[in-house]
């Protein structure tokens, strides 16, 4: 298995990700979100995808001052985080089994996100010049050894949840962030301050 090695496996373990201690996980580190074997082939966003899918309709982040538009949430890099944190889908939902464990405390955003970060936006040159309090993304470097563009956004330029956070903790940063929110750094990387 592919999750066997390498550093997703490295950060994985003892994370907030890290269900293996849950008597509902089996133990596995893995399958809670990927299978070797009878994924769910509709998925093409996460490699051999295991859990269950959120279907929820949510109240999406508006803003008076944003000049972008924010829709429902439809890329699967999003939709794959919220299918746990909007708390509609239990943690336990994985290959064959409907859970009961649901997620809780602040890692439950629910379906109302607009006090959250917006998601499924495009962001690109076009919206940076619109608005000046965002970096350009396609000349701006990520901190990951690109622009922001290349590094943190998905097909068409979308804004999504991996944008900012690695769900597999790679870099071992606190929140499951992709790079340092000290000094606001993270933050900084988009907005204009």
């Amino acid at each position: 298995m592919a999750c066997l090695g390498g550093p997703a496996f490295a950060g994985v373990a003892g994370s907030g990700h890290d269900f293996t201690g849950n008597g509902w996980s089996g133990g596995h580190l893995c399958t809670v979100c990927h299978a070797p074997h009878n994924a769910q082939t509709a998925v093409t966003a996460a490699p051999l995808w295991n859990h269950r899918t959120t279907t929820a309709t949510y109240t999406v982040y508006s803003s008076p001052t944003m000049n972008a538009t924010v829709g429902q949430p439809s890329h699967y890099g999003s939709k794959l985080c919220l299918s746990c944190h909007d708390g509609t889908v239990a943690l336990d939902s994985f290959g064959t089994r409907t859970g009961t464990s649901f997620i809780s405390g602040s890692a439950r955003l629910g379906t109302d996100l607009r006090g959250h970060h917006p998601v499924g936006i495009i962001y690109n040159a076009a919206l940076a010049t619109a608005d000046r309090r965002l970096a350009n993304p396609e000349t701006k470097t990520s901190g990951l050894g690109g622009t922001v563009t290349r590094d943190m956004l998905f097909t068409s330029g979308n804004l999504e949840c991996a944008s900012c956070h690695d769900v597999h903790n790679s870099a071992g940063i606190s929140n499951l962030l992709r790079i340092t929110n000290t000094g606001s750094v993270l933050c900084l990387t988009c907005h204009n301050m």
